[in-house]
């Protein structure tokens, strides 16, 4: 038996929902191809137990707060018992690998030639960043293109996706990972295992602060909001780039402006959809 929450959202909240409502547990979701009645989308979303409405009303507030969207983009929710189906299974058939580059972010039971590109295996549904974001593919393509140095720091690990990625390019580097999210460095350590690098990145539960050890390259993909009171101490800890994403398109120009009050004003910008990554 699984349990289904349905919620109707205007066309560009779809992704805001489907993004909280995984934040609440969901397995995964699905959403409409295209809008329906005065122009809304159905996002539906599985659970392995009925969720809680609190949990999902509080990662629905907090998601359309960091999208700048308000609460009339989502509309009403209601939940139904999905009988006769293996849902879940249907659901991993339609992951697909994600390629950024050299790298390759697929499910453990997708088949991917390897070569020269570099397969980074996560189990989907477990936490966020599974690849599958804009801003988990803007980090994921900066890593690939700058990281030529000997240490790493992932800050925000979530699944351990770019961790993962920097210990899989460059083998002898120092990658070290942090989240204040225990559930997430828990994640992000069984997913380093899944991938064979579980001895070569040292996960932690807590935030980067002046006691940080300075890494050569320095991701944080995190909000714009979390980033913008971190920033001194992420700078501290960066000694040649800094890779900030999470940030819409709406925001850049607040955390550009917080750069330069801190003597970082010369930085690179990256697209994709309506995110962008500032390399710093």
């Amino acid at each position: 038996m699984w349990y289904a929450l349905e919620l109707s959202c205007t066309a560009g909240a779809e992704e805001a929902a489907e993004y909280a409502l995984m934040e609440a547990g969901a397995l995964g979701t699905e959403a409409e191809t295209s809008a329906g009645p005065g122009g809304l989308i159905r996002v539906t979303a599985y659970f392995e137990e009925p969720p809680e409405v609190e949990r999902v009303r509080g990662a629905l507030s907090e998601a359309l707060r960091v999208y700048g969207l308000g609460s009339a983009d989502v509309r009403e929710m209601k939940f139904r018992e999905v009988e006769g189906r293996d849902w879940l299974a249907e659901w991993k058939k339609g992951w697909r690998p994600v390629e950024v580059g050299r790298f390759v972010v697929a499910p453990p039971w997708s088949e991917v030639e390897g070569g020269d590109r570099i397969v980074i295996r996560v189990e989907p549904g477990m936490a966020f960043g599974t690849g599958t974001h804009e801003t988990t593919r803007l980090c994921l393509a900066a890593i690939e293109k700058h990281f030529r140095g000997r240490s790493f720091l992932d800050v925000g690990t979530g699944t351990g996706v770019l961790a993962i990625a920097a210990a899989k390019l460059n083998p002898s580097a120092r990658v070290e990972a942090c989240d204040t999210d225990p559930l997430a460095v828990s994640v992000a350590s069984e997913n380093a295992h899944l991938n064979g690098v579980g001895g070569r990145v040292e996960f932690r539960v807590g935030t980067v602060d002046e006691t940080t050890a300075s890494a050569d390259l320095v991701c944080a993909n995190l909000t714009a909001d979390v980033i913008l009171p971190l920033l001194p101490a992420l700078l501290g800890a960066t000694c040649g780039r800094l890779v900030l994403s999470g940030i819409l398109t709406t925001q850049a120009e607040q955390v550009a402006a917080r750069l330069l009050e801190l003597g970082a004003g010369e930085y690179e910008i990256e697209r994709d959809g309506e995110w962008v990554a500032l390399i710093i």
